[in-house]
């Protein structure tokens, strides 16, 4: 089967809803090989994110609702960066040295950039073009990632967070629907802060107005065929929820907490 740097799932545009996982494969084009890491390297984080693209395939078939799946793992090229991003290729990922990507020259950084990197976004762009047109309103996105259960030897509390920058339409009824739920703890811009300018969520919403949410699962929970779908059940009615509402297929511009849009 030939390498792709994305995945579509196929569901009803008319939904007016379009997941994403931009983290969700490990697979490095044979070119590449490994980038000089060892197998058990791409059992990490650094890799992928762990669960993520199961759960959001049971997601979407669940929702009947398309979806777009990064196809190459992060450890190539992030798409969750913005391509001027110092972290757009990492060298030296949570203590692991990537031989594969040190040095990186130019030439290379900018293949990756044109082969990968743009191809995922414009896949995205389309998909969501495609339910815009399809549904007759603006698209609901939302963004499934994973978390790891520590940070180095610091346990994370949180079994899910929402990260966003300035929108809070999906974000707070996600929030407090989560919450509802007295075993959860739910982090607001936990463990990371949604504002990461030129991220997937700036690019395709915050500058077009779209209403969005990134949900961060943390990776322990999801690791499992289990886990995935006890988390793909709570989940599904949520977001099926949010997406009755008309305000989520409305275009809004909140702007960014990291500058003024003029300056993209």
């Amino acid at each position: 089967m030939p390498f792709s740097p994305f995945h579509l799932v196929n569901g009803n545009e008319a939904r007016g809803l379009v997941l994403l996982a931009d983290h969700a494969r490990r697979d490095l084009p044979e070119e590449y090989g490994s980038l000089g890491l060892p197998p058990q390297q791409f059992e990490r984080h650094i890799a992928y994110d762990i669960g993520v693209e199961l759960l959001t395939r049971k997601l979407a078939v669940m929702l009947d609702v398309p979806a777009v799946l990064g196809g190459f793992s992060r450890l190539l090229i992030d798409p969750n960066r913005g391509e001027d991003d110092p972290t757009l290729i990492m060298r030296l990922s949570d203590g692991a040295i990537i031989p594969g990507n040190n040095p990186m020259p130019e030439a290379e950084h900018q293949k990756r950039v044109n082969v990968f990197y743009r191809p995922y976004h414009d896949a995205v762009a389309d998909r969501i073009d495609a339910v815009a047109k399809v549904s007759g309103k603006a698209p609901l996105v939302i963004s499934i990632h994973s978390f790891t259960a520590f940070w180095k030897t610091t346990p994370r509390p949180w079994h899910a967070g929402i990260l966003w920058d300035s929108d809070p339409r999906a974000v707070l009824p996600l929030i407090k629907a989560l919450e509802a739920d007295p075993q959860l703890v739910v982090g607001d811009n936990e463990p990371y802060d949604g504002a990461l300018r030129n991220d997937t969520m700036f690019k395709h919403c915050i500058v077009p107005g779209l209403a969005h949410a990134l949900i961060e699962v943390r990776q322990d929970l999801i690791a499992d065929e289990t886990g995935i779908s006890e988390w793909a059940d709570r989940l599904a009615p949520i977001l099926e929820a949010i997406n009755a509402d008309p305000d989520m297929h409305v275009v809004r511009q909140y702007g960014s907490r990291t500058g003024p849009l003029e300056e993209v």
